[in-house]
């Protein structure tokens, strides 16, 4: 009996393909069907700017067969991935022809091959995480330190001033660590102050101090820590 004849098929499965930097891509292509005299090839691109990655004589470097040898099975391998992979690959049969030599008889739709990021490691994302809420958070510290530094120099400074009035002598306004607690130690220390002649009128000099709070006022040489407390002496004749 006659034999049955089987059209000749080229199969490429594959879409799309993503694969990782430095891994290994495979290209799928099977043909079913009576043979046809001529090669069958791996071309990246087509038209003009095609590219043979792989014919049945020859092959690019980083290419191979996966079944050598095979008629029906054109499935290669392309080891070591890199970013210039990245592109359409199509299976093409070509037929022998005796006037044109090999002429293109069939191909496959293309497979687009794409270069896939690497998937960050849970370990390291957790890390980066928690090294970004660490630095935050000494931020924050610094941030509050610095504010209360700056709150408690804004509080405390004190400044030597001096108060005239009238025909009363000016007395210096004096820095000090403490407040005197009664009006005798302020007349004491006012008085230890005064000139000898006046101190020789004391008799009938009358002393008044009055402790006031005086607005806050910047002095770059107090030494830190320091409170302080500013008071007037005021000396009246007695009638």
């Amino acid at each position: 009996g006659a034999q049955t004849s089987r059209p000749f098929q080229l199969h490429q499965p594959q879409d799309k393909v993503s694969v990782p930097e430095g891994g290994t891509l495979t290209l799928t292509c099977t043909t079913t069907g009576d043979a046809i005299p001529g090669p069958v090839k791996w071309l990246k691109g087509w038209g003009s700017e095609n590219k043979t990655i792989y014919d049945q004589k020859m092959s690019i470097p980083r290419v191979t067969r996966v079944v050598n040898g095979s008629n029906t099975d054109f499935t290669i391998l392309i080891s070591d991935f890199r970013p210039e992979d990245a592109g359409t690959y199509y299976c093409v049969k070509f037929r022998k022809s005796v006037t044109y030599g090999n002429e293109l008889f069939c191909h496959g739709k293309g497979t687009e091959v794409s270069l896939r990021e690497p998937a960050l490691i849970p370990g390291l994302v957790a890390a980066a995480v928690v090294l970004c809420f660490l630095l935050l958070l000494g931020l924050f510290v610094a941030l509050c330190m610095y504010r209360r530094k700056r709150r408690g120099e804004a509080d405390t400074p004190c400044q030597a001033r001096l108060v005239a009035a009238g025909k009363f002598s000016a007395i210096p306004l004096r820095c000090c660590a403490g407040t005197p607690d009664t009006p005798s130690e302020v007349l004491d220390a006012e008085t230890s102050h005064l000139p000898d002649q006046q101190s020789r009128k004391e008799d009938n000099d009358i002393h008044y101090a009055d402790l006031q709070p005086l607005p806050a006022a910047p002095w770059r040489g107090r030494s830190p820590g320091a409170t302080c407390s500013e008071y007037a002496s005021v000396r009246v004749a007695a009638k």
